[in-house]
């Protein structure tokens, strides 16, 4: 039997209305809670939260001086479909691409990098 179960995965940036509301929209999911430094974002399997951090320094992936710490892997059934779809929220595309016919890695508005991918099995 499982001691513990996953409540939430909390992400630093500068400002969370911003990121929360990318998350809530690109995971179907609905901000539930707002405050000045907090957006709890619910979605069917979980919850996402999205922290003001003071200073906060995105990711320099997959180089650079500031690690991702994490990155969220997301299924989805069509890369391109979904691709699409984060950018019209206001995700960027990464520039290192290691296997775009796989998986695309992107970057939400804050910078952290998340991939897109056919491959995780349901």
């Amino acid at each position: 039997m499982a001691t513990a179960r996953l409540g939430a995965i909390a992400l630093d940036c500068a400002d969370p209305s911003v990121l929360g509301a990318f998350w809530a929209g690109l995971l179907g999911g609905e901000v539930a809670f707002t405050g000045e430094d907090f957006v709890a974002v619910k979605t069917d399997g979980m919850w996402l939260a999205a922290v003001r951090v003071p200073d906060f320094r995105p990711p320099s992936w997959p180089a650079g001086d500031v690690p991702k710490q994490m990155h969220l892997d997301l299924a989805v059934d069509d890369l391109d479909q979904a691709e699409e779809e984060a950018l019209r929220l206001g995700a960027r595309r990464a520039d290192e691409q290691p296997a775009p016919d796989r998986w695309r890695v992107l970057l939400d508005p804050a910078g952290h990098p998340f991939c897109l991918s056919t491959q995780i099995p349901g």
